[in-house]
C-alpha cells in the first residue's frame, strides 16, 4: 500500500531547487517517490507509511527551504 501527501514548499526558483528537495527527502525512511511541480512549489510523496510532518520539515529545511503548509 502507498501513500500520497501533498505539501507546498516556498522558496523554489529552479531546477537546482527541485533536486535539492528531492534529494532530502528520498532520505527518509519509507519515501518512494517524488514528485515536483516548480511552478506552484506542490510536492508529493509517495509513501508506504505516514511520514513524520516534523521530518518532512526539516528535510525540506535541511535543503534550503520552507514548508509551507
Amino acid at each position: 500500500m502507498s501513500l500520497q501527501t501533498v505539501y507546498t514548499v516556498s522558496g523554489m526558483t529552479c531546477g537546482h531547487c527541485v533536486n535539492s528537495v528531492t534529494e532530502e527527502l528520498s532520505g527518509i525512511a519509507g519515501v518512494s517517490g517524488i514528485d515536483v511541480d516548480l511552478k506552484t512549489g506542490a510536492v508529493t510523496v509517495t509513501s508506504t507509511t505516514e511520514l513524520n510532518r516534523d521530518e518532512v520539515a526539516a528535510a525540506v529545511t535541511e535543503a534550503g527551504y520552507q514548508l509551507a503548509n
